[in-house]
């Protein structure tokens, strides 16, 4: 499979999106009853393949999400399985394809209400599908608070109910399903946080839509994964030696502050950079040096002093920010490394020393250029501005600076000033750890000094950290991520192909 086909595969509709490809299946002879029969088709396997024959519960709302729930329900009926379904309106008002479905369906019916979920060894949750957007209330809120207390498992179809498709959010409940089954392809709720927490298992069931589809819907969100950007990975090539693998700087704080700057370095060595220099104040020179052997040590003062440094074109790339301090010094730094034109990564102190004049920032910033704040540091430079998912507020803020953005966090997005975005979601929770966050800064840089374009380097930087803590698991360290990289390069590099 070619990376285009495989980057396909990884997209993530939006809600509109997702409706245009139904409605477009629809245009090129598919019928809607026909794809509900299908989406039946494909959730039953899945619940078959996991559960055996138990007392089920169908919860039914009044849309097409509800049309999927009666599919399912008569053919886990047919299975030999204990249905019924509790829909929350009268089967007459049901319209459409969804009241084709539920004339099929000759089974138990009784109302949506708690007590409906009396028994249940399985309830399939159809009640609410990803365009939901408002909270939801009354018997269908209690119907989902009652079957997050029981001990049954909840399969979901699309999204959990109470998940918005796009943005993730919890519309006041949601139910919490260990296993979510859509269609075609995945939701951004399926990777954004809460409603990746909300969602459990996620699988993708083919109904028929073709994947030609995709050419007419351009999608711009994509999940992160290396097909994404392994076609253009700097691998080393037999003819190469080091100076044609970039030389990575990264820019010390203070000798109380060197730390993070070291992580970083090591990161952007492991990573292939073929040098990598620690350059700081003079005054931290020896605690550096003495800490240091393949990773050279350079001192510079201020903003002119890392000009003069920079003057050595062979220095390809620079991560400012690290335990730097926030200040005056620091903002120096920044503007200093950006007149010079390399490519630049900002972490940290160098984000929240423009808090307070960002646009004097934005201005200097150009599209080699990747930020990589936290939500804290996010907020000082962008505020609220872009909307209420991390999805919108990534794009917003990368047009709004014309760099590279990657928002760190378990669901990590990387969007670029064109509206490129991905949402990464391999990192395990052992990455909330201190010096976690410069590890990632020094990958970046490091693929960034062999030439990586700033959107592939922040997508492929934060598979790779959340890759590499993986490799570790329980009880890592920031100092063990670049040791576990080797392991992680080579599984990427027999996938290539």
């Amino acid at each position: 499979m070619g990376h285009r086909s495989e980057r396909d595969a990884a997209a993530l509709l939006t809600v509109a999106e997702m409706a245009a490809a139904d409605a477009a299946a629809i245009r090129d002879g598919a019928s809607g009853v026909v794809l509900m029969e299908a989406a039946g088709r494909v959730v039953t396997r899945e619940i078959r393949q996991r559960w055996a024959p138990c007392p089920t519960v169908v919860l039914c709302g009044p849309g097409n999400n509800g049309g999927d729930g009666f599919a399912v329900a008569r053919r886990l009926d047919a299975a030999g399985w204990p249905v019924r379904v509790a829909l929350i309106a009268a089967r007459a008002r049901l319209k459409g394809d969804a009241a084709a479905m539920a004339r099929r369906w000759r089974g138990e019916l009784v109302p949506l209400a708690p007590q409906a979920l009396g028994g249940a060894g399985l309830i399939v949750d159809a009640m609410f599908g990803a365009g939901l957007s408002r909270d939801i209330e009354g018997e269908a809120r209690a119907v989902v608070a009652a079957a997050n207390g029981g001990a049954a498992p909840i399969v979901a179809i699309d999204v959990p109910s109470g998940i918005h498709g796009d943005t993730g959010a919890v519309w006041g409940i949601a139910t919490e399903a260990v296993l979510t089954v859509n269609f075609f392809r995945r939701r951004p709720a399926h990777w954004l946080l809460p409603g990746r927490a909300h969602a459990g298992e996620s699988v993708v069931g083919d109904i028929g839509i073709a994947d030609a589809l995709l050419y007419e819907l351009r999608p711009r969100l994509f999940e992160n994964s290396p097909a994404s950007w392994h076609h253009l990975y700097p691998w080393p090539v037999a003819t190469g030696h080091k100076y044609d693998r970039g030389h990575a700087v990264v820019v010390s704080g203070g000798p109380g502050q060197t730390g993070a700057a070291r992580l970083a370095a090591r990161a952007a060595l492991r990573i292939g950079a073929g040098l990598v220099t620690v350059a700081g104040p003079p005054s931290a020179l020896i605690v550096n040096a003495s800490q240091l052997t393949a990773i050279m040590t350079q001192s510079f003062a201020g903003g002119d002093g890392l000009a003069s440094l920079l003057e050595d074109r062979r220095k390809s790339a620079v991560l400012i920010g690290p335990g730097n301090g926030v200040g005056e010094g620091t903002r120096a730094n920044v503007l200093a490394a950006l007149a010079a034109r390399r490519a630049l990564v900002l972490d940290a102190d160098a984000l929240t020393s423009f808090a307070d004049r960002p646009e004097g920032l934005f201005a200097a910033l150009h599209a080699d250029c990747l930020l990589t704040p936290h939500e804290g540091e996010f907020g000082r430079l962008f505020g609220d501005a872009g909307g209420r998912d991390k999805v919108s507020r990534a794009r917003h803020a990368a047009a709004t600076c014309g760099a590279t953005l990657l928002l760190k966090g378990a669901d990590t997005v990387v969007a670029a000033p064109d509206g490129r975005a991905v949402i990464n979601g391999n990192a395990p929770p052992e990455l909330a750890t201190a010096g976690a966050g410069d590890v990632l800064g020094g990958i970046a840089l490091g693929l960034m000094a062999q030439g990586m374009a700033a959107f592939e380097a922040g997508c492929a930087a934060a598979w790779l950290h959340g890759a590499a803590a993986s490799q570790v698991g329980p009880g890592l360290v920031a100092e063990d991520l670049s040791e576990a990289l080797p392991m992680v390069l080579r599984d990427l590099a027999v996938g290539r192909g």
